[in-house]
């Protein structure tokens, strides 16, 4: 499997990146391109049907969605992850979905972003907040963790370094004195799903530009549009 990807992925990442990979003949419909280091967007949340459409995983359903709109099947499993590589205007993306369960997405985030000896700059990763109100996203370079034990994993298998990218997505907060870890595994009532379905389709196009035009252009296109939808957002919870 290791070998298999390397190859395939060979054309697109930077001598830096791939020195210490095995090399050979890559895939002929990769041939004719130029080196292009890949950006690597991971989504979190838990696997499992019990975990599905719950505020805790709308990062998965962040890469889900991705993954659709540019035909890049998230069948491979890979370092403990569900793991899908692709091309989107040329330049070459690898999407993954950690199966170790959120408190221990970084099993997952951290061996995979070193296998391919990507700088942090090039790892995107998606994930539910609920300090923005539900619907809205904000992207960002770098960060803390807050109170999301998903990230926590993450940066501590990045040795504590903080400075890869984010997509937030906001859930809102948990109404009255309701526990925030049963908030997050609760499914969305009709209103916040609406919200949160169209905000997929707005990440959607947002990673997309990521890709293509780099985190700093995307974020100045996106985040200005989504301080004003913040502005106009209601975060009814029933």
């Amino acid at each position: 499997m290791r070998e298999m990807l390397s190859n395939r992925l060979a054309p697109f990442i930077s001598k830096r990146c791939i020195s210490s990979l095995r090399t050979s003949s890559p895939s002929s419909s990769f041939s004719s391109l130029s080196p292009i280091q890949p950006w690597l967007f991971i989504g979190l949340g838990n696997p499992g049907e019990k975990y599905q459409s719950t505020r805790h995983n709308v990062g998965f359903d962040m890469i889900d969605a991705f993954a659709q709109s540019q035909g890049i099947p998230l069948t491979t499993h890979y370092f403990k992850a569900l793991f899908g590589e692709g091309m989107v205007d040329g330049v070459p993306v690898l999407l993954a979905k950690p199966q170790t369960y959120m408190n221990l997405s970084g099993e997952s985030v951290g061996p995979l972003a070193a296998y391919y000896k990507l700088p942090l700059n090039r790892v995107l990763v998606a994930f539910d907040d609920m300090d923005l109100p539900c619907g809205v996203l904000r992207l960002q370079p770098k960060g803390g963790f807050g109170r999301h034990n998903g990230l926590r994993s993450v940066i501590y298998h990045f040795r504590r370094n903080r400075e890869f990218c984010r997509l937030r997505i906001g859930i809102g907060r948990p109404p009255g004195q309701m526990d925030p870890k049963a908030f997050v595994l609760q499914k969305f009532n009709r209103t916040s799903r609406e919200r949160i379905d169209s905000a997929i389709k707005e990440g959607v196009d947002i990673l997309k530009m990521v890709a293509t035009k780099g985190l700093a252009e995307a974020a100045r296109l996106s985040n200005a549009d989504q301080k004003y939808k913040h502005l106009r957002s209601h975060d009814p919870q029933d």
